[in-house]
């Protein structure tokens, strides 16, 4: 569901979030594209021996400023290679942009490609294997997060570029105002439907929290956590069916709950804009995000708490939504030089100044371990708690057939959300649609 921050960044605008979790949607159109696309054509090497690398970022505002002075670094270390960041469009429309330019046989080195998107994007021929210059790097301790949504049927098909978690961030002065105690970790999914329901004043349009009703990915991947703690995945054990039949309904249960007691402001606009509107003028108690949201809450001078998410069990669980630097070939000195442009990025010494620059975790324990981080928690509040969360998150499958099963799971959470059927309902149907995409040869 990824941007400081991000693709985009201003408390009245999308997020970098915003943007990662449009994404997913466009990957059911692009899946027909990609086999049998064409090969780029040259070496890449130009007259005066540097080997050119056409870089697709994706980022504007301070991601942008973050990608091209290390692109900047980088050229200037590597006197061999000219990275151009120049080229592609911003991260949400970089699915259909790829696609295209795959379909043309002119596409770029690297791109970036949200890690929802990678496995249909991996399914051209022209996706480089990347698994050779991850395992050759220096050792680097990445979060299996990272190392997840990189990875399909065992092999490394990109090298991972941002990392996020989700948790709850509270609004100190509406848990006062309510008598309630702050969260603490270990709670559980009751307590928070509860804790809602308590800080809601509908007449003084206060809510408890929110949550994205339009059923896209934004909708979706808050629900994931809630099946993994349930015992339940994306896809069975066979690869045949859903592996949240049960444990779906479950967590629908919840959803309903909050929607019955009036509790969580559904918002009606892709990006989750509106919601986050909501939280920042003060009259939200609870909102569930990630790292990215917090420079926002702190210009809006809300004292906050960060807490983990609550679970059903009492242990943490969590997801993260890793997005990736996917390369493409355009001939092996291309390649060779792409391949050590991601390598060296990967690299705490640079991993850390884009994570603080562009708002995302460290990509490795390495990282995290490093003073610069270090120093960056202590300024930032909360932020402590999102990066021990990457010690419980999982990933989303990286599996051809996710859009759809997130499509389908989204207009059920959106219909649970606003009193149109129930978990029972809207479950099954989810079933029904999600069950024969996975029957679809790939």
């Amino acid at each position: 569901m990824a941007e400081t921050p991000r693709t985009t960044r201003s408390a009245a605008g999308p997020t970098r979030r915003t943007a990662l979790l449009r994404g997913t949607g466009l990957a059911l159109g692009a899946a027909a594209a990609l086999p049998g696309c064409a090969r780029g054509t040259g070496d890449g090497v130009g007259a005066d021996g540097k080997v050119l690398v056409e870089l697709w970022h994706g980022q504007t505002d301070t991601g942008r400023a973050a990608i091209e002075e290390l692109v900047e670094d980088f050229n200037r270390t590597h006197p061999g290679i000219r990275v151009d960041p120049g080229g592609g469009v911003l991260a949400d429309a970089m699915l259909q942009k790829i696609t295209a330019a795959l379909a043309s046989g002119s596409f770029p080195d690297i791109a970036y490609v949200f890690g929802s998107d990678l496995a249909s994007v991996a399914r051209s021929p022209s996706v480089v294997d990347m698994t050779d210059t991850m395992r050759s790097t220096p050792r680097i301790d990445f979060w299996d997060p990272a190392r997840e949504a990189v990875t399909l049927n065992g092999r490394v098909r990109a090298a991972p570029a941002l990392l996020d978690a989700l948790a709850v961030v509270c609004n100190k002065k509406l848990f006062e105002d309510a008598g309630l105690p702050l969260p603490r970790p270990g709670w559980t999914w009751d307590e928070f439907v509860a804790t809602a329901r308590k800080l809601t004043a509908a007449g003084s349009g206060r809510f408890g929290t929110g949550w994205p009703g339009v059923g896209d990915e934004d909708t979706v991947w808050r629900l994931w956590p809630m099946v993994w703690d349930l015992g339940g995945d994306v896809v069975s054990e066979d690869g045949r069916r859903i592996g949240f039949a049960d444990t779906g309904v479950r967590a629908l249960e919840t959803v309903a709950a909050l929607a019955g007691d009036r509790s969580v402001y559904v918002d009606p606009k892709p990006g989750s804009e509106q919601m986050y509107r909501v939280f920042l003028s003060g009259r939200m108690g609870m909102a569930v995000t990630g790292p990215w949201q917090l420079p926002d809450i702190q210009q809006a001078k809300i004292d906050y708490h960060v807490v983990p998410l609550p679970s059903y069990s009492g242990r943490p669980m969590t997801i993260s939504g890793p997005d990736t630097w996917t390369v493409f070939d355009n001939g092996e000195a291309r390649v060779r030089a792409a391949r050590t442009f991601t390598a060296w990025l990967s690299q705490p010494a640079q991993d850390v100044r884009w994570g603080i620059r562009a708002g995302s975790l460290p990509l490795s324990r390495n990282t995290g371990a490093l003073p610069a981080w270090q120093a960056q928690e202590s300024r930032t509040a909360g932020l402590p708690v999102f990066t021990k969360a990457l010690e419980s998150a999982r990933v989303r499958p990286v599996h051809p057939a996710y859009p759809q099963i997130s499509q389908a799971l989204g207009r059920a959470v959106s219909s649970v959300l606003l009193g149109r059927s129930t978990p029972v309902k809207a479950l099954r149907t989810c079933a029904d649609e999600a069950n024969a995409a996975l029957l679809i040869p790939r």
